[in-house]
């Protein structure tokens, strides 16, 4: 993939990125729009969904990416591949879940990751991380029951707070009975993940799972 100049950190809350993304024709993105979706907020350059849809053919997955000129240059390499099965797309996806996937066939959103997300380290920044109870409450709407939310980070604060988030939405349950999962329970590390595990740094993940809420919960 070519070098792309961009900047590191991209606020949210600006009023460049408030328009929520258009709702996407599925047929014409993917080759066949009825697979599992796995959607991947915050995707940076995308090669962990390059690397995904390579491997696993019977699922589709969209990345999502603020930074735009990383998003061009993913979209070209998928043409590149020839990959059928993944697309990425530049928006704020604080803003812009439910009008992306209220078109989605039925049931297909089946797998969600936040990796690695910008930590906006100031409290008075912290509105600015990817992770806000909005964001759990619209993928709470539109992930199947059954599917998979996987979170991890090298700053702890930053998964304390998107565990913590997951865990007040009764539609969310979390699995395992350890603070942190000790492995990536997917067959790809992201770029992140393995330069942080080679400076021999923690990594902190979490897992959910979408669970059937009955109304007296």
């Amino acid at each position: 993939m070519a070098t792309v100049r961009v900047r590191q950190h991209v606020n949210p809350l600006n009023k460049k990125y408030q328009t929520p993304a258009s709702p996407l024709e599925w047929e014409k993105i993917y080759a066949k729009p009825n697979q599992p979706l796995h959607l991947d907020i915050g995707c940076a350059k995308g090669q962990f969904l390059v690397n995904m849809a390579k491997i696993e053919h019977n699922w589709n997955y969209l990345g999502l990416e603020i930074r735009e000129p990383l998003v061009v240059e993913a979209n070209k390499l998928r043409s590149e591949l020839a990959l059928t099965n993944l697309h990425y797309l530049f928006c704020n996806a604080n803003n812009s879940l439910r009008s992306l996937l209220s078109f989605l066939p039925p049931e297909s959103l089946q797998r969600v990751t936040i990796q690695f997300p910008d930590p906006w380290f100031k409290n008075r920044h912290a509105k600015r991380r990817v992770v806000q109870p909005e964001l759990v409450a619209e993928l709470a709407n539109y992930l199947a029951v059954g599917g998979v939310v996987f979170l991890q980070s090298d700053m702890e604060f930053v998964a304390v707070e998107m565990r913590d988030r997951f865990a007040e939405n009764l539609a969310f349950q979390r699995v395992g009975t350890e603070e942190w999962l000790a492995e990536n329970p997917l067959p790809i590390p992201t770029e992140r993940e393995i330069g942080t595990q080679k400076k021999g740094e923690p990594v902190y993940r979490a897992l959910f799972v979408r669970r059937e809420v009955v109304n007296n919960e």
